[in-house]
């Protein structure tokens, strides 16, 4: 089971903010890494591994899928990335300061729709007490059905 970074976001604003902090952590920028955090950047919510590669659908520059999860996961480990899962699709990818608390899917459509810190922490609040466990619910999202497909089945 792969477990999300749950440490202390990295917050950037820029691409040049997130090479900035990649070097004072001596990381390289290399070429492919610097197209990884500009492809974040310009996504417009969380994409997958593979439409960065692609080049988020021609707006960037293409580049090798085994790079881009070498270079997500590097990221990931630094505390810029998050990532989590849909039901059984691909993990998503977003700039850990742009990733929400949590994330609700739908089982039926896969829809995908994030939680404000509050709404996370009192589903946190009633399971801790239920169980003991402190959940850590950014990984994996709530999974239920949207309203449409809630409507669709009644």
């Amino acid at each position: 089971m792969t477990v999300a970074n749950t440490g202390t976001p990295i917050r950037v604003t820029s691409v040049e903010g997130a090479v900035a902090a990649l070097r004072e952590r001596g990381l390289r920028v290399s070429a492919a890494r610097r197209l990884v955090l500009e492809a974040l950047f310009a996504a417009e919510g969380p994409v997958t591994a593979d439409a960065i590669a692609a080049g988020l659908d021609g707006r960037l520059p293409t580049s090798d899928l085994a790079s881009v999860y070498r270079n997500l996961d590097t990221l990931e480990e630094i505390g810029l990335v998050r990532h989590f899962h849909v039901a059984h699709g691909a993990g998503l990818y977003a700039l850990a300061t742009r990733s929400r608390a949590g994330y609700v899917a739908c089982a039926s459509c896969g829809a995908h729709q994030s939680l404000d810190a509050a709404a996370v922490q009192q589903v946190a609040d009633v399971l801790r007490a239920a169980c003991g466990y402190e959940p850590q619910l950014v990984h994996f999202p709530i999974i239920g059905r949207c309203p449409e497909c809630d409507h669709a089945h009644s």
